[in-house]
C-alpha cells in the first residue's frame, strides 16, 4: 500500500530549477517571436522566475546561462534573487555563439580555440564561486559534417584535455554536469553524443562529474528510463534538462509530446531514489509561440503530476507480480498509477502549503502579465535571436 502522507512530503519538498533563457525570446533557428512583457535583464528574469515560485511553491532556483545572463556584478544579482525568494542555481556555459567556433571549441583542432574555449568554462566556476552555484552544465556544439574533416579520436584527447583542467579547479561542493546530445549542429560526428560517452568522461574525472540527461536528446525510441535507472545505479545522473519533442530536440514543454513517458522516468527516479538525492530537476525549454510564464508554470505542474503518479505506484504489488512473473499483473500496477487523477491530490497538497490550488489562475489574478507588458517599454529584449 502507498502511504499518502509520504507521497505528499515528497511533493512538497520537490525542486523545479527554472532555467532562465526561458523567460526571455527564444525559438527555432527558422524565427524567434518577440513577445510584449519580455524581460530585458537578467534581474527582470529573476522576478518573472519568483511568479512561477510563488504560484507553485517547488521552482526556488533558476538557471543562468552566460553570456546571455552576463552582469557586472553576481553577488548582486545573487543578492536580487534572495530578494525575490529564489536562489541562483545552475551556470550552463556557452561555447557555441562564438564565430571562432565553427569547427568546434574544446575539441577545436587549433589550441588557441581550445584555450578561448576552456577559459570561458573557468570563467563560469568563477560565477559559481559569486552566486554560490552548485553546478557547471557543459554541452557542447562540437562534431563534424564530412568525413575526415578532423581525426575523431584526437577530439575525444582534446575534450578530455578540457574537462580535466575545469574539473580541477571546482571547489568544494561543486559539481560538473556533461550533457549530451545526438546530433546538431553537428550532422556526421557529435563528440558527446550519448550517456556512454558522457559516462565515459565522467568516471574517468571522477566524482564531482556527472551525467545530464535532457529527454529531447535522443533517437526516436530509445528507453530513456532505462538510461536513467543505469546512471542512478552508478550514482552518476547529476540532473535532468526536462522537455518534450516531436522529432529532435524540440524543447517543447515537458510532458507536452508523450506525458506518459514522463510518467515512465519519473518511475525510475522514485525507484532510484533520486528524488532524495542529489539530482537536480532543470526545465530546459523554448517558449515561441505560446505565452512564457504560464508555459512556464504549466511545466512545472506537468513534472509534479507525473511525480506525484509515480510515488503513487504500489511498489510492494509490483514487485510481487514481478517475481511471480506475472506480465500482466505487473504492467497493470504501473497503469493503475497512471491512470490516476492526481490533480485532485496536488490540489490538497498546494492548500496544506499555504498556496491557490490552481497555480495558472492565481497568475492570471496576480495582474504580473500585464504590468510588465506596460512597465517594460523600451530598451532591449532579453533572447538568443535566430
Amino acid at each position: 500500500m502507498t502511504d499518502l502522507a509520504a507521497v505528499k512530503t515528497a511533493l512538497k519538498t520537490q525542486a523545479v530549477e527554472t532555467p532562465s533563457w526561458a523567460y526571455g525570446n527564444s525559438g527555432t533557428r527558422f524565427k524567434v517571436f518577440a513577445q510584449q512583457g519580455v524581460p530585458r535583464s537578467a534581474k527582470e528574469k529573476l522576478d518573472d522566475a519568483a511568479q512561477v515560485h510563488a504560484v507553485t511553491g517547488i521552482a526556488p532556483t533558476v538557471a543562468l546561462h552566460i553570456p546571455w545572463d552576463k552582469v557586472d556584478d553576481y553577488a548582486d544579482l545573487a543578492g536580487h534573487a534572495e530578494k525575490r525568494g529564489l536562489r541562483l542555481g545552475t551556470v550552463n556555459s556557452n561555447t557555441f555563439q562564438d564565430d571562432a567556433y565553427r569547427l568546434g571549441s574544446v575539441c577545436h583542432p587549433d589550441p588557441a580555440v581550445r584555450r578561448k574555449a576552456v577559459g570561458h568554462l573557468l570563467d563560469c566556476v568563477d560565477i559559481m564561486d559569486a552566486t554560490g552555484s552548485r553546478d557547471l552544465k557543459l554541452w557542447f556544439a562540437d562534431g563534424t559534417n564530412y568525413p575526415g574533416q578532423d581525426d575523431i579520436r584526437a577530439r575525444q584527447d582534446r575534450l578530455a584535455e578540457g574537462l580535466a583542467e575545469v574539473y580541477a579547479r571546482l571547489g568544494e561542493g561543486q559539481r560538473m554536469l556533461l550533457e549530451y546530445k545526438l546530433f546538431e549542429p553537428a550532422f556526421y560526428t557529435t563528440d558527446v553524443p550519448d550517456w556512454g560517452t558522457a559516462y565515459a568522461h565522467c568516471l574517468k574525472l571522477g566524482p564531482k562529474a556527472q551525467v545530464v540527461v535532457d529527454t529531447g536528446h535522443h533517437a526516436p525510441g530509445t528507453n530513456i528510463e532505462f538510461i536513467v535507472a543505469m546512471l542512478l545505479r552508478e550514482e552518476r545522473l547529476g540532473g535532468f534538462d526536462f522537455n518534450s519533442r516531436f522529432y529532435a530536440d524540440d524543447d517543447l514543454m515537458v510532458g507536452a509530446a508523450d506525458p506518459f513517458q514522463l510518467f515512465r522516468i519519473m518511475c525510475e527516479v522514485v525507484r532510484g531514489g533520486g528524488l532524495t538525492s542529489e539530482v537536480a530537476f532543470m526545465l530546459d525549454q523554448c517558449h515561441n509561440i505560446e505565452a512564457k510564464i504560464p508555459a512556464i508554470i504549466r511545466s512545472v505542474m506537468n513534472v509534479q503530476e507525473a511525480t506525484a503518479k509515480a510515488l503513487l505506484v504500489d511498489r510492494e504489488a509490483l514487485a510481487a507480480a514481478q517475481t511471480a512473473g506475472d506480465v500482466l499483473g505487473a504492467n497493470a500496477v504501473l497503469m493503475d498509477a497512471y491512470d490516476t487523477d492526481v490533480r485532485p491530490l496536488l490540489r490538497e497538497v498546494r492548500d496544506e502549503m499555504g498556496l491557490d490550488p490552481d497555480p495558472l489562475a492565481a497568475y492570471r489574478r496576480s495582474g504580473w502579465a500585464e504590468r510588465i507588458v506596460a512597465e517594460r517599454v523600451g530598451g532591449q529584449q532579453a533572447g538568443w535571436g535566430a
